[in-house]
């Protein structure tokens, strides 16, 4: 559940997408940051293993930009 401004549920179309884009952006850092944490990544070329933690970054990154969208909007997210 969302809230905006003075607990308003109004949102613009585009806002709900950047608000779910960022749910499943988290979903997928946790997925990639227990991978890099697992037995098969330790086996990985080098190279791979530095291109996959460059990606978790990234997506952390890119996260945060999200959220302060979404937080310039005023709106509440809930912790999942």
């Amino acid at each position: 559940m969302v809230y905006g401004r003075k607990g308003a549920c109004r949102m613009e179309d585009y806002q709900n997408r950047v608000v779910e884009e960022r749910s499943e952006l988290s979903k997928k850092i946790e997925k990639l940051s227990d991978f890099i944490g697992g037995p098969v990544y330790i086996i990985l070329p080098s190279a791979e293993q530095i291109l996959l933690e460059r990606q978790l970054g990234l997506m952390i990154s890119y996260s945060k930009v999200l959220g302060k969208r979404i937080e310039l909007w005023g709106v509440k997210e809930e912790k999942e």
